[in-house]
This record gives C-alpha cells, sequence and structure tokens, in this order.
C-alpha cells in the first residue's frame, strides 16, 4: 500500500480528525466545551509551531492521522538539548489498519522530531499498539508515574 503523509495546519481539518479520534478511540462524543478548549489549543500552537500535525492518505483518500507536541525541559544526560516531542493523536482508520500506515505515520512524526533535535521523543499507547511502536524502537519507561485521576466528565 502506498501511503502518503502531509502536515496539516488547517483549523477544521485538525477539528475533524481530533473529533473522530475522541469518537473512535476515547470511546465518547465530544463535549462542545472540549472541541472548544481543541480549537482553542490549535489555534494558539499551530501558530507557535508547538504542534504539528499530519494526515496519512492512500488512493487520495485519507486514512489516519497523527501528531506532534513539541515542549522544552530542564537539559539532562539523557536529553541534552532539552527539547521533546509527545506523539500523540496517532489513530488509522479501522479498514486501514494492518497495513502500514499507522508506521508510515509513526516514522514520519519520529524523523520531525528528530529533525528539529528533539532528545526525547515519547508518546502513550493501547495494548493494541504497543508493538507497532516497539517495532519502531520505543521502549516501556516503567518508571513513570502519573498524578490522580484527571479525568473530568464537564470537559
Amino acid at each position: 500500500m502506498n501511503v502518503t503523509i502531509r502536515e496539516i495546519t488547517s483549523i477544521a481539518t485538525l477539528m475533524h480528525w481530533r473529533k473522530e479520534v475522541i469518537e473512535n478511540v476515547f470511546g465518547v462524543v465530544p463535549t462542545k466545551r472540549l472541541l472548544a478548549a481543541n480549537r482553542r489549543y490549535y489555534i494558539k500552537n499551530i501558530a507557535e509551531k508547538r504542534h504539528i500535525a499530519v494526515v496519512a492518505q492512500t488512493d487520495d483518500t485519507d486514512v489516519g492521522c497523527g501528531a506532534i507536541c513539541l515542549s522544552e525541559e530542564l537539559p539532562s544526560p539523557d536529553n541534552p538539548s532539552g527539547k521533546c516531542a509527545y506523539l500523540m493523536n496517532i489513530y488509522v482508520r479501522k479498514e486501514y489498519r494492518e497495513q502500514g500506515v499507522g508506521h508510515a505515520i509513526v516514522r514520519r512524526l519520529v524523523n520531525m522530531a528528530q529533525q528539529l533535535g528533539c532528545g526525547k521523543i515519547y508518546l502513550e499507547t493501547t495494548d493494541c499498539a504497543r508493538p507497532l511502536y516497539k517495532n519502531i524502537g520505543f521502549k516501556d519507561l516503567p518508571g513513570i508515574m502519573k498524578y490522580g485521576d484527571f479525568h473530568n466528565s464537564e470537559s
């Protein structure tokens, strides 16, 4: 399967994909409040080049998406640049899975992050997608913890 990856900056396109991801990955219909918060995020972070989004296409059909959220942390021995890339919103429509689309999206995002000098590239995953990420070179980090329950029913 021939997969083309292109960068997207259109707020309408970004919102379309984000809504689809929330519905299909999180299994909920996003509230107007959550969608408004996402729109504000995109407007700010796309303009500041702190968010880079891509769409995967095959046979003139958009079939998946992914993004990088860029941040900076205190430089350390394992990340001397302090530049970080958090891969997120990685999603492939069900009928196009297991055909290399997800791999193409993630490889493109990793390459972009490396070109930007990011010394730390990380993501969150589901058990289903874990083999894809491990195949590309991601490793589990058992030392990571998360505080509290961040789910908010009003979002």
